[in-house]
């Protein structure tokens, strides 16, 4: 876990510089910053689920939002808006990965209450 949060620590600014950039209409600069962004999501959710980290899922969601809102910031980019809806199913694909998560856990604190 230790070494997960190193890379969180990382990432949160890397994705910040990113939105920070669709924004600013940087398009160059944000268009590149989706490398290094997606990148340090997908190391993080590499190392969770190679360490059997139960953040797994909410880790594998963060990759999807970002796929999902880097494809949006490119289709906005250039100017093919029409399509940019597309983005819908990676954000869906995450809220279902959350929602696993969550549903999981809920159900082994539930367990761990009857057993005690």
């Amino acid at each position: 876990m230790r070494k997960i949060r190193h890379y969180e620590n990382l990432h949160i600014p890397l994705w910040l510089l990113k939105d920070t950039c669709w924004m600013l209409q940087w398009k160059i600069l944000g268009m590149t910053m989706i490398i290094p962004t997606l990148s340090v999501a997908v190391i993080i959710t590499y190392k969770s689920w190679k360490d059997k980290d139960d953040e797994f899922w909410v880790n594998l969601a963060i990759c999807f939002w970002i796929s999902a809102n880097s494809y949006w910031m490119i289709c906005e980019f250039m100017k093919h808006e029409e399509i940019k809806d597309y983005a819908g199913f990676p954000f869906v694909a995450g809220m279902l990965c959350v929602a696993y998560f969550y549903i999981k856990r809920l159900l082994i604190n539930k367990q761990n209450k009857e057993i005690f």
